[in-house]
């Protein structure tokens, strides 16, 4: 600081600082502008994702079209598309495809035509099963011989404690 001019001040502030040295307020202002814009710009994409983690738990259709509201509105900047998905996020859409499927598969089982594959639905694994001989849970028969079952063992183990009371099979 021998270097300043005679008229100048002799005590200078400490941001102040000489020609050839780093000026530390402007790197702090720097790293602070940084984290700042990225800080700022973690929250807006946290925010804009909103009705996507809204709706993730809905309808499977329902995501799908907030999905591309929110991308058409993070590209377009148009936010209208924004709230829209918002909007569909919150609302809960009814599900008119399951009762209409039912009554298909109804109509279809009086008819005495097999149904056809539901195409949302896993393939079913009628192949594996065949080997074994132990049917397969995803019949539409299968719980009803389940509980045909426990009937049964439920009403042999009855009449052999009532036989056991009795003092043996056989005496009436």
């Amino acid at each position: 600081m021998s270097d300043l001019h005679p008229a100048g001040p002799h005590h200078l502030p400490g941001f102040i600082t000489a020609p050839s040295d780093t000026d530390p307020l402007m790197v702090g202002v720097g790293i602070f502008l940084i984290f700042a814009v990225l800080m700022v710009g973690i929250f807006y994409l946290h925010l804009h994702s909103l009705p996507e983690r809204m709706a993730h738990k809905s309808q499977k259709f329902q995501f799908e079209i907030v999905a591309v509201l929110c991308l058409l509105a993070l590209f377009t900047h148009n936010h209208l598309f924004w709230v829209i998905g918002l909007f569909l996020a919150m609302v809960d859409l009814p599900d008119f495809s399951s009762p209409l499927r039912r009554i298909a598969g109804s109509v279809e089982k009086m008819a005495g035509v097999p149904p056809e594959e539901d195409p949302t639905e896993p393939p079913s694994e009628t192949a594996a099963h065949a080997g074994t001989g132990v049917p397969d849970a995803t019949k539409p028969g299968a719980a009803n011989s389940t509980l045909k079952t426990t009937a049964a063992v439920d009403e042999i183990k009855s009449k052999i404690q009532r036989d056991l009371r009795r003092g043996g099979p056989g005496h009436a």
